[in-house]
């Protein structure tokens, strides 16, 4: 249990819980102290489990903590039919994205507090992220590598909207060794729940597990590709939800899904190996569902109106489950949210879509 506080420790606590993002100078200046006795008290607080660290994290936030992808997204935009082996007219965006970071961003607009740990660059994609990012989650756990480059996913989608080709450059996130993270560990025993996705290495991710379930704490993996399944942690028993998609788990089985048996055995055989809470979604046919409570059952998809972008759709559906999960929902209307905000996102230029917010999402589901 945390120390007493002192009188000025006490206010120093109620300026960082007003903005905690104040500068030591700050704090000095509005309580007329000096700087380094502001910063002698706030290495007490930590000291005595107030505050978690940098950023100032109060002990009593429960932040929903969010590791893995944080890169620029890259679209080109083919104005007719694409043709391979020749040059396409097409206009190209770009913004923040990364599963990840487009989760933690999904849950931050959801009105959760939620911090992302990553890697990246000290370089031009980074700053472009954080200033598009800032406003919904804490970056202070990302670290910085001045030799590498950020990540980026460069995506070329045909006039519908759907993906032609993808180019991954993903090499900073094998810096998000376990080495990396047992610096958080004491900030992730006040999490909320633990969000991990595969661009992290598998000993990272086996890491995560183990430390999640000797802390009892709820702990959601997120596959990012069918050739990233093999960083699945060879124990899953203790995972809490695995939220994954049929290429996906095709892979990992080795086993095709014709029909909605295979389906449905697919989700078995994951919550066989001790995994809380699985969804296997497969695009038009919608999500298969299911834990050892509440049973498995299929849940339709929600039909876009006009798809204008894929981008982020899947990481919009993991996004709303965790947090309607979070929330306390039943496991149909967690799988029910995660299709709405994904058939919300498809109908968005944004890989997030900007009117998301819990009275959006509540309301989209009454509809």
């Amino acid at each position: 249990m945390p120390e007493k506080l002192t009188e000025k420790e006490q206010l120093i606590l109620d300026l960082i819980r007003k903005n905690p993002y104040i500068s030591q100078q700050e704090l000095a200046q509005n309580l007329e102290l000096s700087r380094p006795s502001i910063a002698n008290m706030i290495s007490g607080l930590i000291k005595k489990g107030h505050i978690l660290g940098r950023a100032y994290i109060l002990s009593e936030s429960q932040h929903v903590i969010c590791i893995g992808g944080a890169n620029i997204d890259r679209k080109f935009h083919i104005k007719g039919q694409a043709q391979l082996g020749t040059s396409n007219p097409s206009y190209v965006t770009q913004n923040a994205g990364g599963v990840a970071r487009n989760i933690a961003e999904n849950l931050g607009r959801l009105g959760l507090e939620v911090s992302l740990i990553s890697a990246a660059g000290a370089d031009k994609d980074w700053t472009i992220i954080e200033d598009s990012s800032a406003s919904y989650m804490n970056l202070e756990t990302v670290s910085k590598f001045q030799e590498k480059a950020t990540g980026s996913y460069t995506a070329v989608l045909d006039s519908n909207g759907e993906l032609v080709i993808a180019l991954a450059d993903m090499d900073v996130y094998e810096a998000i060794t376990p080495e990396l993270l047992r610096k958080h560990e004491g900030f992730f025993t006040q999490s909320k729940c633990i969000i991990v996705d595969l661009n992290c290495p598998k000993e990272t991710v086996q890491y995560l597990c183990h430390f999640a379930k000797s802390h009892n704490l709820p702990i959601v993996l997120i596959p990012v590709s069918s050739p990233k399944m093999n960083r699945l942690p060879d124990e899953l028993d203790g995972v809490t939800w695995l939220i994954t998609n049929r290429d996906e788990s095709e892979t990992y089985f080795q086993h095709e899904i014709k029909n909605d048996s295979d389906w449905e055995n697919a989700v078995e055989k994951w919550l066989s190996l001790g995994i809380s809470n699985v969804v296997i979604t497969n695009g038009k046919e919608g999500s298969m569902v299911g834990n050892n409570e509440e049973g498995i059952f299929h849940v339709p998809p929600i039909e876009a109106k006009e798809i204008v972008d894929v981008t982020g759709a899947g990481d919009a559906f993991s996004s709303a489950v965790i947090y309607s999960w979070l929330e306390g929902r039943t496991l149909l209307e967690i799988a029910k949210a995660g299709s709405i905000n994904a058939s919300k996102t498809l109908q968005s230029p944004y890989t997030v879509r900007q009117d998301l917010s819990a009275e959006q999402l509540l309301k989209d589901m009454g509809e």
